[in-house]
């Protein structure tokens, strides 16, 4: 018999046929052939290195819309889980659903995650293994289908303020899970009652602060009220007079990550022209993709 949690499962989970991760419901430029297989090339490069971790989940940061004007790179974040119910390594994600006007969570293979992106320029994607029970907690959490909605809001804003309830973006709900996941062990006894708000108040006490968004023009925030899908009445109004917002991002949930997952990993791929450059490290390649000494530079087959 299928409940009623079954039933919202199906219907939160179900692939709507345009969802993105972006900020607007536009549909992203059309890949050319050559383009989709360099970016299956690193999809296969990644999957290997999934696969050598040992690790059961991964943090998976990829490019898409442009924020270099915020001096980002990476745009959207999900969680690579060994042991979806999708396939392996399968990524567990909040997606916006234009067409339904609200938010869903989404499972969706390692090459649909990063050929959803677009045609980016370089390509970039971002993997963080984590391992052990560290990885073992997280994984456990994010495959628990009641909880993964329980932290799913569906009042969307790319610019969530990280310690707001009000609305939320695809990253936010990454930190909500990674929250719950890592919740101090002396309140394991609230973890039957998930929430967002107990969420961000454990993401608070392990001490998770993203770094602020530097808008570094008084039009930008101004335009801002009029686009689609950016809101900022969730944001203090401190941090709006700073102009700088705390909005859970891609590098916010690595550096957490790194703090409280000590055997974490993080691997680095960017494609240009007809080479990878993959690193391995917390130091990420600058915007350029220029490879130091210890970087691997392998060749894309053409």
């Amino acid at each position: 018999m299928i409940g009623w949690k079954a039933a919202a499962l199906i219907a939160a989970l179900a692939a709507a046929p345009r969802v993105h991760a972006g900020q607007f419901c536009d549909r992203p430029a059309d890949l050319s052939a050559t383009d989709q297989d360099r970016q299956l090339q690193v999809v296969a490069m990644a999957r290997r290195a999934l696969e050598a971790s040992g690790a059961s989940a991964a943090l998976v940061s990829r490019s898409g819309t442009d924020l270099s004007r915020f001096q980002l790179l990476y745009s959207h974040a999900g969680l690579a889980l060994k042991d979806s119910r999708n396939g392996p390594w399968s990524v567990r994600q909040l997606y916006y659903a234009c067409n339904e006007s609200r938010a869903r969570l989404y499972d969706q293979g390692l090459a649909g995650f990063l050929l959803s992106a677009g045609n980016t320029a370089p390509i970039r994607l971002s993997i963080v293994t984590l391992p052990d029970e560290d990885g073992a907690r997280l994984a456990q959490r994010a495959l628990d289908n009641r909880l993964a909605l329980a932290l799913l809001s569906p009042r969307y804003s790319a610019s969530a303020f990280a310690f707001s309830t009000r609305y939320q973006n695809c990253n936010q709900w990454v930190a909500e899970l990674m929250g719950f996941a890592w919740a101090p062990a002396a309140e394991a006894h609230e973890l039957d009652a998930p929430s967002r708000a107990r969420a961000q108040r454990w993401l608070s006490e392990l001490g998770y602060d993203p770094a602020p968004v530097v808008v570094r023009s008084h039009a930008v925030m101004f335009a801002a009220q009029f686009v689609p899908l950016i809101h900022t009445d969730d944001h203090p109004l401190d941090d709006l007079y700073a102009m700088r917002l705390r909005v859970s991002t891609p590098p916010a949930l690595e550096a957490f990550a790194h703090r409280l997952a000590p055997r974490a990993q993080r691997i680095e791929f960017c494609a240009f022209a007809r080479e990878v450059v993959v690193r391995r490290g917390w130091t990420p390649l600058d915007a350029d993709c220029r490879p130091s000494g210890s970087d691997e530079v392998l060749p894309l087959a053409s």
